[in-house]
């Protein structure tokens, strides 16, 4: 112990100086940072942007003792050290710089997975949690390297052995990764999310839960359908809750009978039924050719709601109104028929209960009843 050291008056003048400049530049600081944060959060209450919020809250979680050790920093500034003191005082400025960023960044992530809850939309928390875990990993792990690069540790063989070891981490659990990614990209890119209905191959159904590897969709049939993340984006899958309009196309058929009159009347009755439903826009009515036993019409109109039951209503009004109309104009709907044409030769003999046509004909109604019963007449 060097008394004399202790003893200097000069000594405690550079400590009270020290002391007093950094209990200054605290409060200084701290009351900046205050009003800073403040005039942010006024101006955020306004503003269309969350971005006023953000740094608000950014501020207000500065930490104190961080504080404190920028404020010491400054007040060793205003007094003489030796060589030594001033490499210290130079690490010491950046760990507590790289601390304070870590930090912000880390409550910047917080704030971001908070963001994505409370707005009320169906969010995959699984995957918010994944991309905020490996975010903040990222942050700590940069700002604990560059600290022990600033001391003149040499980080080359850490980063070398954390890339091995990663690289035979990721070949172990290869396939459980592959459903992690999946997962992510389900997250990032959004192609579907709980609750939407989706159809893929004989799979129709509401989205459940979007796991780490699975997701579960509620089939119509009522059972569970689970299917690995990264089986699902392999496939064609159609997110019909996200449909705004639907393309509807559908036919009908009118005999041949038909005067050429009513046929061309059948278009516009069919464009008058559409143009007077709120919910459709008619697009074409055609006489498309002629099938087996039918002239053949096609119908297209566009339902301006996505929901399927309105679509079936309207589908029902128009079959109804299209069934009056033909029936007001004479016109019938045509069904299959077939007619056989026998040329030449000689027709064969029809009977009537096992009796010959000419037979049954030349007998006297009352032996009807000397018939058997149950027996029905054969063509």
């Amino acid at each position: 112990m060097n008394w004399d050291a202790l003893l200097n008056e000069t000594f405690w003048i550079n400590l009270a100086i020290v002391l007093g400049i950094t209990i200054v530049s605290f409060l200084v600081l701290r009351t900046i940072l205050g009003i800073v944060t403040r005039r942010l959060s006024k101006l955020a209450t306004g503003a269309k942007t969350k971005f006023l919020g953000i740094a608000a809250e950014l501020l207000s979680r500065t930490s104190n003792l961080l504080i404190l050790a920028f404020s010491l920093l400054i007040a060793l500034k205003t007094v003489e050290l030796s060589p030594r003191w001033e490499s210290t005082m130079s690490h010491g400025w950046f760990i507590a710089l790289a601390f304070q960023i870590a930090l912000w960044m880390d409550t910047g992530v917080r704030l971001w997975m908070e963001s994505l809850t409370r707005d009320g939309k169906a969010r995959n928390p699984v995957t918010t949690t994944i991309i905020g875990i490996m975010i903040r990993i990222v942050v700590w792990t940069m700002m604990l390297l560059s600290i022990l690069a600033n001391l003149g540790v040499d980080i080359t063989a850490m980063i070398a052995s954390l890339g091995v070891g990663g690289i035979a981490i990721a070949l172990a659990v290869q396939t459980l990764l592959s459903d992690i990614f999946a997962s992510l990209s389900i997250g990032v890119d959004k192609p579907f999310e709980i609750g939407d209905f989706v159809v893929f191959g004989e799979v129709a159904g509401n989205i459940e839960h979007i796991g780490l590897k699975t997701t579960r969709i509620r089939a119509l049939s009522g059972e569970q359908v689970v299917i690995a993340n990264a089986d699902l984006l392999r496939q064609i899958v159609h997110n019909y809750k996200r449909m705004n309009t639907r393309r509807i196309v559908f036919k009908f058929g009118i005999t041949y009978n038909t005067p050429t009159e009513k046929v061309k009347e059948v278009a516009a009755l069919v464009k008058r039924i559409i143009e007077g439903i709120e919910v459709a826009k008619f697009d074409r009515a055609h006489f498309l050719g002629f099938d087996d036993s039918q002239l053949t019409f096609e119908v297209v109109y566009i339902m301006q709601v996505s929901d399927y039951n309105r679509y079936m209503d309207t589908q029902q009004a128009i079959n109804l109104a299209l069934l009056e109309g033909l029936r007001e104009m004479d016109v019938q709907f045509a069904f299959p028929t077939r007619s056989v044409e026998f040329i030449g030769g000689r027709l064969p003999e029809v009977s009537v209960a096992g009796v010959p046509q000419e037979k049954a004909a030349n007998q006297p109604a009352g032996d009807a009843e000397s018939q058997p019963r149950g027996i029905q007449p054969s063509t």
